[in-house]
């Protein structure tokens, strides 16, 4: 929206559903974006006629207003929700976050196909995928490639949390939802006790999200190590900087940690039926956007059952040890890939709509 607004001399208005960093932009959201965050098939159910309500409601207004393009960002059962219900068929309808069909359920991009006209895509290897469905699909970079982190303080947040400069510390990312973090608890907890002991003064440092807070704390509590909490969101990047190596659950936090240049291992665990249908409906080798990206495992994945203590206590070992150089050297080529070092992420973005738009 930043983008928009400098490309065009800020003669451009917004209109539709957001939150606070898009109302600071000049958004006034028709309503509360938080209705739209319930997760979940069951939790979903108890809420489904309101977000319905919701979709009906947000599409007459785009009728009604006949905006220059919609754009509607990842939340693809609300985008979708919304796009199907559009009745004007001269509105361009855009779809920021390429949807990650190429991993599994491929056969779902009929359904954009069906209800957008263009896709903006975060990784490299997305458009000519979609190309070879007839989907109209431009890459524009991944936003983690511009973020905050590349000024994080990694030295200031040592000094505040009085962790010495040349002791070893783990950034430790257990997950944001409550069953991420209540079924990697106890093999990174396990973990960090037996590196403690060969690594001496090692410090762990955990950032965490107000919903998993007091979870957190709890399964990190008893470890014969210092361990750092971290709840404040303006610390957490500087949190990672801080560190030498990074033991995280799968998600966009291994792309930060990538950014911060720290070597990481990243673990994940899931339900044994979630696994099993997972093996049959997943169609890429690894799960880590850096390995899907240079294809080949850069970042040991320690995924279900090499989710556990010996495991990843070697691979951590391993880049304390002097491993961790080079994985933050193999990195980098994919981070480019991703839009690192070219034209900021927000910036191509805002292009291809406004290129969208002058040619529709």
């Amino acid at each position: 929206m930043a983008a928009l607004k400098a490309a065009t001399g800020d003669a451009v208005a917004f209109h539709g559903v957001g939150g606070p960093a898009m109302e600071a932009q000049g958004l006034k959201s028709q309503f509360p974006m938080s209705e739209l965050s319930v997760m979940g098939i069951v939790e979903i159910l108890p809420h489904a006629r309101k977000l319905f309500g919701r979709m009906r409601e947000t599409a007459a207004a785009i009728d009604a207003l006949q905006p220059d393009a919609v754009v509607t960002i990842d939340a693809p059962a609300f985008a979708h929700g919304v796009a199907k219900r559009i009745q004007s068929d001269d509105i361009p309808r855009i779809h920021y976050v390429a949807p990650q069909l190429w991993a599994w359920r491929p056969w779902r991009v009929h359904k954009f196909r069906r209800h957008f006209d263009h896709l903006l895509a975060l990784l490299p290897f997305e458009p000519d995928w979609f190309a070879q469905r007839n989907v109209d699909c431009r890459f524009v970079g991944h936003p983690v490639v511009e973020s905050e982190i590349q000024q994080a303080d990694g030295a200031g947040f040592r000094a505040r949390h009085d962790i010495d400069a040349a002791a070893p510390a783990i950034c430790v990312l257990p997950g944001s939802r409550q069953g991420e973090v209540s079924r990697l608890a106890e093999p990174f907890a396990e973990t960090l006790r037996r590196l403690e002991g060969k690594y001496p003064g090692l410090t762990a440092v955990v950032p965490t999200v107000p919903n998993v807070a007091e979870t957190v704390k709890t399964a990190f509590a008893d470890l014969p190590l210092r361990t750092v909490i971290v709840e404040d969101r303006d610390e957490k990047f500087s949190a990672m900087a801080a560190c030498d190596v990074g033991l995280a659950a799968s998600g966009t936090v291994t792309l930060e940690l990538s950014m911060a240049q720290v070597p990481y291992v990243v673990a994940y665990k899931v339900t044994a039926v979630t696994y099993w249908l997972a093996s049959i409906l997943v169609q890429v080798p690894y799960a880590n956007l850096i390995n899907l990206t240079l294809d080949r495992e850069v970042v040991p994945e320690c995924i279900q059952a090499r989710c556990e203590p010996d495991v990843l206590f070697g691979h951590v070992s391993e880049l304390l040890d002097g491993g961790g150089a080079a994985q933050v050297a193999a990195m980098r080529p994919a981070l480019e890939a991703m839009g690192l070092g070219g034209s900021p992420p927000s910036e191509r973005a805002a292009a291809a709509v406004l290129e969208i738009i002058d040619k529709g």
